[in-house]
């Protein structure tokens, strides 16, 4: 399950869904991922998406997304933030044995 093991929920505000509703409508409950020809999405919207990964719930910073851009997206970032670690483990450079004092 999505949500196992994480504390996302529990960082939702109080009135997450009211925001959602709101969201939903704004949207018109339709998708609104764009395809590279300019088009929107004709699937229906069921996931509202943090724009920008994070903790900011303002409506600006979300939107509707069918299950299909919403996985993509999100695989995205996990995939991001993988590398991100990956690149930060610091692995000291072998020093060649004649430059050894």
């Amino acid at each position: 399950m999505a949500w196992e093991g994480s504390t996302r929920r529990q960082r939702l505000p109080k009135n997450w869904p009211a925001i959602r509703r709101r969201v939903i409508r704004r949207d018109e409950g339709r998708c609104t991922a764009l395809y590279s020809d300019g088009r929107r999405c004709e699937l229906p919207g069921t996931d509202v998406d943090h724009i920008v990964p994070g903790d900011d719930h303002r409506e600006a910073n979300l939107r509707l997304l069918c299950p299909w851009h919403h996985q993509r997206k999100s695989s995205a970032e996990g995939g991001t933030a993988a590398a991100q670690v990956r690149v930060s483990v610091h692995r000291p450079k072998p020093q060649h044995p004649a430059l050894e004092d």
